[in-house]
């Protein structure tokens, strides 16, 4: 009798969770769903806004710190017979362009899509970047940097687990300049010097903060981020080379399939806006306007902001990597997902 009573008290359970979950889609169904991996602090704000202009009611899907660029991207890649997600809101762009490869993305070219320079949209109308980060050394401020400044003995220098996020577009820049036989002597040699290696840009960030590490990369958000809360720590771009930085901009995409078009397109071209660059530019992040702007626009970036426009303009191209990605990516599982 226990055992009957106990089944039939799953079944109950197992009916009231089906239910909620039915029930929670079908309210998502009359809201624009993004995935989102930028920040959420910093997401969320300017999605809010957009609500509140528009009307149009949003939910977003955050993922984590170490994983949520190309998890996220997997998440679609998965969904994409039944797309749950209407609007991609990338934090980098090489996931994106493997999600267009796949014939994922649908195209538009709006208003948004039109003050972005070529060399960070898509021809075809796919994907669009916009405020973009550039790729640091930071560095304990009573150390003076160079780029050249590696050398043998890494104990002292960090870096975050390549796999993922800003770090892998880092990885397949290298990758594409030098090969994938270099890039893997160079690899294994960092490690066999001592090399830190953690989760996230912001674990990074913190150990040379804390003073555990001299120095690593990070990116310009996580600079500020240390910065503003006192840490005695200074950075400069990561040039390559050939004399090129790596910037890394947002990306925004609409997925293929959304019953919200109409909806999905006003947020592209919010997001693509002068406003949202301008807005981003101004949080603690700091990001990098990459967009078409006017002199008076242009003086509403903040000093700090304003003094890496140069640096970011010199970014490596970057929307002819994804083969270098791919190939890069996949030997990075062979060695992380063992």
């Amino acid at each position: 009798m226990n055992d009957l009573r106990r089944t039939k008290g799953y079944l109950i359970l197992f009916l009231l969770l089906g239910m909620s979950l039915l029930v929670w889609q079908t309210l998502d169904r009359d809201k624009l769903v993004v995935y989102c991996a930028h920040d959420a602090v910093f997401a969320e704000a300017i999605l809010r806004d957009f609500e509140k202009r528009t009307g149009i009611p949003v939910v977003v899907k955050f993922d984590t710190e170490a994983t949520k660029s190309l998890g996220l991207a997997e998440q679609i890649i998965r969904e994409h017979n039944k797309p749950r997600c209407d609007v991609f809101w990338n934090n980098e762009l090489l996931g994106t362009l493997d999600l267009a490869e796949r014939g994922i993305l649908e195209p538009y070219k709006g208003k948004g899509w039109e003050r972005i320079p070529e060399k960070w949209r898509d021809a075809e109308g796919r994907w669009s970047g916009f405020a973009g980060r550039l790729r640091m050394t930071i560095h304990r401020a009573d150390i003076p940097w160079k780029n050249d400044a590696l050398n043998d003995d890494l104990t002292r220098f960090s870096m975050a687990k390549p796999l993922y996020g800003t770090t892998l577009t880092h990885y397949a820049v290298l990758w594409s300049l030098w090969g994938g036989d270099q890039m893997k002597a160079w690899h294994y040699g960092t490690r066999e010097h001592g090399l830190r290696e953690v989760n996230g840009n912001a674990a990074v960030k913190a150990l040379v903060a804390e003073g555990a590490c001299d120095a690593g990369w990070t990116d310009t958000d996580d600079y500020f981020e240390a910065r503003d809360a006192g840490a005695a720590v200074a950075a400069e771009p990561v040039v390559l080379e050939n004399g090129a930085t790596i910037c890394i901009p947002n990306t925004v995409a609409i997925i293929h399939g959304t019953e919200r078009i109409e909806e999905a397109q006003k947020l592209a071209d919010f997001l693509l806006s002068a406003k949202t660059e301008l807005a981003l530019a101004k949080s603690k992040s700091r990001q990098i306007p990459i967009g078409k702007l006017d002199e008076k626009e242009t003086s509403q970036i903040p000093d700090e902001v304003r003094a890496l426009l140069p640096a970011a303009a010199h970014g490596t191209p970057l929307k002819d990597l994804l083969k270098a990605r791919n190939e890069c990516l996949e030997w990075l599982k062979s060695e992380y997902l063992k």
